[in-house]
């Protein structure tokens, strides 16, 4: 399912209705309401033997599953921050018409459920654990745009001269804190002139840190603060090994993946647990959760930040 957000929830509940497995793209609905009953109809297709998925596909580029190893492993100690940024540039333009995405009632939010959500499930992903609560901003910097005139196909639209409202967020900014005590920043925006498509974050724990920027994402820097002061420093992991994850399958050391090649770990994920009856990741009960932070930011936003808790 790779439509507006409006329709995810009636067309995965009808799909699982009809016994199908369902790969469902982020955010998984629009309201933590529909995401509810898209988990609980994924929870009652499973004891049927139904998959369904939701397509977060970062967890799959192989440096971030890499980390996630790593923190279960113990090699940041006990964590403390975690700072998350998603940055795009494809909004700037004023003149930019008023397509679906920037439409509350098709889209849900803007960039908060668009670039945020992904950066929610990383962080829960490679912490471990839900959010406990958010303090949270947001700000639509241009209210009014054109009306579209015509189709539009992905990023590039054309726009009349009428103008609508923008109904959604340009940008979310929030701070965040874990059951186990760490905090967390982020920060979604599709504002930020010059950057494309970056998103970068980084883990600090008691014994070590992690760092991973998207436009290399063949490469994760790793810190080991056990080690002597006079020698220790952030060093750079080459993720291109047989024994990293998901490598196993592609070129020899040193080749490179791309974007295109966490669509496809995405897609084996999913045969593999329709094959194994594994439970997916990330499940419909992940994307749930994260649309629970999501609804918790909104309200925050509107309360002039105040701290809010999330339902578990």
């Amino acid at each position: 399912i790779c439509t507006p957000g409006d329709s995810h929830a009636e067309i995965a509940l009808a799909a699982l209705e009809a016994g199908k497995h369902v790969l469902c793209e982020k955010p998984l609905a629009n309201t933590v309401e529909e995401a509810e009953a898209m988990a609980e109809a994924a929870e009652r297709a499973r004891a049927r033997g139904q998959v369904a998925m939701v397509g977060f596909n970062y967890r799959r580029v192989p440096a971030l599953a890499l980390a996630r190893r790593m923190v279960a492993e113990g090699r940041l100690g006990a964590l403390r921050h975690v700072r998350l940024t998603y940055l795009q540039d494809w909004l700037v333009d004023a003149s930019f018409p008023l397509t679906w995405r920037l439409r509350k009632d098709r889209a849900g939010s803007g960039a908060l459920g668009d670039l945020g959500a992904h950066i929610v499930d990383l962080a829960q992903y490679l912490v471990g654990e839900p959010v406990a609560g958010v303090s949270a901003l947001t700000e639509t910097f241009v209210r009014e745009r054109p009306l579209l005139e015509g189709a539009s196909s992905g990023l590039t639209a054309e726009g009349g001269s009428r103008l609508g409202t923008v109904t959604v967020d340009d940008a979310a900014v929030f701070t965040a804190r874990f059951p186990s005590g760490a905090l967390a920043s982020f920060e979604a925006t599709r504002f930020a002139a010059g950057r494309k498509n970056a998103l970068r974050l980084e883990i600090n724990g008691s014994e070590g840190s992690l760092a991973f920027d998207l436009e290399r994402l063949n490469e994760l820097s790793f810190h080991d603060h056990t080690e002597p002061a006079a020698s220790s420093g952030f060093r750079r992991i080459l993720v291109t090994e047989p024994d990293h994850p998901y490598v196993d399958a592609w070129w020899p050391p040193g080749h490179g993946l791309g974007y295109e090649h966490t669509f496809v770990h995405q897609a084996r994920d999913l045969l593999q647990a329709i094959a194994t009856g594994a439970r997916p990741e990330p499940s419909f009960a992940d994307g749930l959760s994260v649309q629970r932070v999501l609804a918790a930011v909104e309200e925050s936003a509107a309360k002039n930040s105040v701290y809010t808790l999330i339902p578990a």
